[in-house]
């Protein structure tokens, strides 16, 4: 499970960065260059998904979980907003759900 959930994280930051990039490249007037690692995270993002053991409908259930954890830790360490006490809980329980899926899973 720790192994599944490592590939999650890395998963979520592969997306997160592939979407950030553009959005520095759009909204900060950043080079346009940074399309071009965005396009190879978002590739390694596709490809990572086909890692997960499980059927890809749960995968992306489960996912989505981690998605929000690591996001709102790019939240904090990347844009320095510091999240809240109902940010957590939100988390606590969008991981609590993603490990019911995921004990759940037979396939």
């Amino acid at each position: 499970m720790l192994k599944v959930f490592g590939l999650f994280v890395v998963t979520a930051l592969a997306e997160i960065v592939g979407c950030y990039l553009p959005y520095l490249w759009l909204k900060q007037g950043r080079s346009a260059w940074l399309l071009v690692p965005a396009a190879l995270s978002l590739a390694a993002f596709a490809w990572l998904l086909t890692l997960h053991p499980h059927a890809a409908g749960r995968v992306y259930a489960a996912y989505g979980g981690v998605y929000i954890s690591v996001a709102l830790v790019w939240l904090w360490v990347v844009d320095s907003v510091r999240p809240t006490v109902t940010d957590w809980v939100g988390v606590g329980f969008c991981l609590l759900g993603m490990g019911i899926i995921m004990a759940g899973a037979k396939s």
